[in-house]
């Protein structure tokens, strides 16, 4: 093979992977529909991108690369239901016309793809599949991720990632969960669980774990997009646009949120002209459409930050009211704790650290290392420098993520220069 002609054929290659990775969720989503089961609808899927690698070198890239691994993708599942008779029933719920013509090579009403997006996402997020299952799941199914990609971006093994998506999918099936968008009293407890997948992952890219980076932006931008794709699904939903808006505004620090060498930075010394303005004026433009929901309230802290132009402009008061508000509607430790450091910044110190010390007996904050961090900041703007040191190096012995421990072990210092 000469020279031009290999750039040529891994040219093709690379417009067949960008395909499939920007297609593969609603290819999997419109195969689920026919053969209801999202395991053999990724088989499926992958079979087409398979076809396409081997077709696309010698025939050229179709004019709608989507359109064709979406039909190809459904004749074979259409073939598969015809071929076996155990699926008779769902070939006569699909309908009879498939019988007598192919499918079209798109979906004549784009509302269809949509409505089986939508299915997809609330079949991952299922609550019969533990939280890790169903952010593999998704990540897999509606990300396009490989099991590798997954792997490291929650630095575990390939082999671990495979076993849970395999795991989850043997779940789905054997608890026979519908490939359906839920109504009535169930869609707000599924709905939650889709939410709260979505979260989970864009925190995890935020603020990774454990690890040597501090922030994971591929990870942030998949639950990102995520996150504007449920938005535009479900456009009557106050919590989904409340979602949105908090993580566009939260994603708007990610330039400023670490140093040229990868080095945390305090909001506080943040260089606020990185923010990402368009973010901003996304997230502030989704708060509108949000309502008074946990995460809309997030949302409208976020935005008590993102209007300040300056920290030192900061209303910590309002900050307090709206951490005070969220832990009346969904209470919890760390929501405590975030209100904490609000009261802590508006009343000064002593304060925050009264509202702290409350809550040191709190089983869920017993290896939370932000609890002694927080702790150690009130301390040292007390002048209790040695107090303060002792919470910051408590607080290093407790996180996993090398970039944290290494800016608490330089707090630490700092706060008692002596004693250090």
């Amino acid at each position: 093979m000469t020279g031009a002609r290999a750039a040529d054929a891994a040219a093709v290659v690379r417009t067949v992977e960008t395909a499939f990775r920007i297609e593969s969720a609603r290819i999997i989503a419109s195969v689920t529909r026919i053969v209801r089961d999202v395991g053999l609808a990724e088989e499926i899927a992958q079979d087409a991108l398979v076809a396409a690698l081997e077709r696309w070198p010698r025939t050229g890239v179709p004019d709608r690369p989507g359109a064709w691994l979406t039909a190809t993708a459904k004749h074979r599942a259409i073939d598969l239901v015809r071929r076996k008779e155990t699926y008779a029933r769902k070939l006569a719920e699909v309908g009879r016309s498939l019988e007598d013509m192919p499918p079209p090579p798109e979906p004549a009403d784009p509302d269809d793809i949509d409505d089986d997006l939508l299915r997809l996402i609330f079949t991952a997020c299922h609550p019969v599949l533990s939280t890790a299952a169903r952010i593999a799941l998704t990540l897999r199914l509606l990300g396009g991720l490989t099991t590798g990609e997954i792997a490291r971006a929650f630095l575990t093994s390939e082999a671990t990632v495979a076993q849970r998506i395999v795991r989850a999918k043997r779940t789905l099936a054997s608890a026979a969960v519908p490939f359906e968008v839920p109504y009535g009293a169930e869609r707000e407890a599924r709905l939650s669980s889709v939410l709260e997948v979505v979260y989970l992952i864009f925190n995890e890219g935020y603020a990774a774990t454990a690890g040597d980076d501090l922030v994971r932006p591929a990870l942030c931008e998949d639950a990102l997009r995520l996150a504007r794709v449920l938005a535009g699904l479900m456009p009557d939903e106050p919590e989904v646009h409340g979602l949105a808006a908090l993580l566009e505004l939260q994603a708007s620090r990610i330039p400023a949120r670490t140093g040229p060498d990868g080095e945390p930075v305090l909001l506080a010394d943040q260089d606020r002209t990185r923010w990402n303005r368009m973010l901003i004026l996304r997230g502030m433009e989704a708060l509108r459409r949000a309502g008074g929901g946990p995460y809309s309230l997030q949302a409208a802290i976020a935005a008590q930050h993102a209007r300040q132009v300056r920290y030192a402009d900061t209303d910590w008061a309002a900050i307090a009211a709206l951490y005070g508000r969220l832990l009346e509607l969904a209470p919890s430790p760390v929501v405590a704790l975030n209100r904490a450091v609000a009261v802590g910044m508006a009343e000064g110190p002593a304060a925050g650290l009264e509202l702290v010390d409350a809550l040191a007996g709190e089983p869920a904050l017993k290896d939370y290392h932000l609890l002694p961090s927080v702790r150690g900041d009130l301390l040292e703007r007390l002048g209790r420098g040695p107090e303060a040191r002792t919470e910051f190096t408590r607080a290093a012995a407790l996180t996993r993520n090398a970039r944290e421990r290494d800016l608490l072990l330089r707090r630490a210092a700092r706060a008692d220069p002596a004693g250090a």
